[in-house]
């Protein structure tokens, strides 16, 4: 068993949020992190946040987990 950090990506907001990703395993907190900050940045013409449609907020964090590492990729 191998001690990892699971890279959660919820998509919308309240009553409407989903759960988008759950898969991805890493070794390194640093790195589940850099990728939760990477997917959850927007890109547009807009200057604030609000602008954002609730529907496409998104929000990812890493939580700590236990896996087999013969059955789970770990990047």
């Amino acid at each position: 068993m191998l001690d990892v950090f699971l890279l959660l990506v919820y998509l919308g907001t309240g009553d409407q949020q989903r759960l988008e990703s759950g898969t991805m395993y890493f070794r390194s907190i640093v790195t589940c992190n850099y990728f939760a900050k990477e997917v959850s940045r927007r890109y547009g013409n807009y200057n604030y946040q609000d602008y954002v449609l609730p529907q496409h907020r998104v929000t990812a964090y890493c939580v700590p987990r236990v896996v087999d590492p013969e059955k789970v990729k770990v990047y």
